[in-house]
């Protein structure tokens, strides 16, 4: 009779092992702190499909398997993969969801093989990570200048707003992620030939980059900076928080144009929300490297310039998508300069 293990329990040691550093990168770098979080956002659907379902998963040792049990263990695999992902989606989870979870179970499997020495064969190969491709939302030129110099509207904030308001102008200057940018101290900023220049590692790619700064990211600089080179020049804050108030301040300021935003469910594509969402509503940390990135292609720098600003390789397909963007945001102000030659 074939020998099943009980998967979760393998799952907990999976997530520990990645945390205590006896599981590392292939490049023997630790595992990330946000990583591993995902990993337990994985375990808790795991956990929470089991209960509902009423079952234990389990797995075998393929090496220890017959012919007709090695056809068993496919079948039974291909249909946890049908009901979890269908799960997923119940719970109203999109594609881009719902692969994280199948990519952290195949990386899983994969860590059963090669550290824990069981056999898991490659039913895991038939678990297919969808991906779905989500519209590019940044602000545009003129709402950047708005946030940048509208003195009245910054006063007009609360000095919460004001600090989340300058952060985020830095960030959508800089393309600074948000991690990135509230681990910048008074050393990231250094001062040659006239200019001041940030220079700062990303914690996430380890790309280093150097970017000279305006004299309105100077003065946002001026106000934050301490006396003290360790100190962050921005005051920690949690990213719920910080992306919470940024919608605020979106509303405040009548970023209120009418979206329609986009999802995908098992590859097909839909809008969201079909009710009345504003740009300030999609507005969030991540709009500062999309707007940094896109308004320097929009002004006219050469590409390669803006992929060593950002970190891009030249192969990269997501750079492709904000070069895309600039040209449609281009073209569509170019049709409106021509409209007004035809009037």
């Amino acid at each position: 009779m074939k020998k099943e293990i009980a998967i979760l329990p393998l799952f907990q040691l999976f997530i520990k092992n990645s945390e205590n550093g006896k599981r590392l990168k292939n490049n023997g770098e630790k595992i990330k702190t946000g990583t591993i979080a995902n990993y337990y956002y994985t375990y808790n659907n795991l956990k929470a499909f089991c209960d509902q379902k009423n079952i234990e998963l389990r797995i075998c040792d393929y090496a220890k398997l017959t012919k007709r049990e090695r056809i068993s263990e496919k079948n039974y695999w291909k249909k946890f993969y049908k009901n979890f992902t269908g799960f997923l989606y119940k719970k109203g989870c999109y594609d881009n969801y719902v692969g994280a979870n199948i990519k952290h179970i195949r990386t899983f499997f994969n860590w059963l093989a090669n550290d824990q020495a069981i056999s898991t064969g490659s039913y895991h190969k038939l678990f297919y990570v969808r991906k779905e491709t989500i519209e590019i939302l940044v602000l545009s030129p003129d709402q950047l200048k708005f946030l940048i110099h509208d003195k009245d509207f910054h006063n007009s904030l609360t000095l919460a707003e004001q600090r989340i308001k300058d952060a985020f102008v830095f960030g959508c200057t800089t393309g600074l992620r948000f991690s990135d940018l509230y681990n910048l101290t008074n050393k990231n900023v250094e001062k040659r030939n006239g200019g001041f220049y940030l220079k700062t590692r990303s914690l996430k790619t380890k790309v280093e980059t150097s970017i000279k700064l305006p004299a309105y990211a100077i003065e946002i600089y001026n106000i934050y900076r301490t006396n003290k080179k360790k100190d962050k020049l921005f005051k920690p804050i949690s990213l719920f928080i910080f992306n919470r108030t940024l919608k605020e301040i979106g509303k405040k300021a009548h970023f209120d144009q009418p979206i329609n935003y986009h999802r995908e469910k098992l590859g097909n594509s839909f809008i969201k929300d079909k009710r009345d969402l504003k740009f300030y509503n999609k507005m969030s940390s991540h709009m500062m490297r999309r707007t940094a990135i896109t308004t320097l292609l929009i002004l006219g720098m050469p590409e390669h310039l803006v992929r060593k600003i950002s970190g891009h390789s030249p192969s990269s397909s997501s750079f492709n998508r904000y070069v895309n963007y600039a040209q449609v945001y281009i073209d569509n102000e170019i049709d409106k300069v021509h409209e007004q030659l035809l009037e």
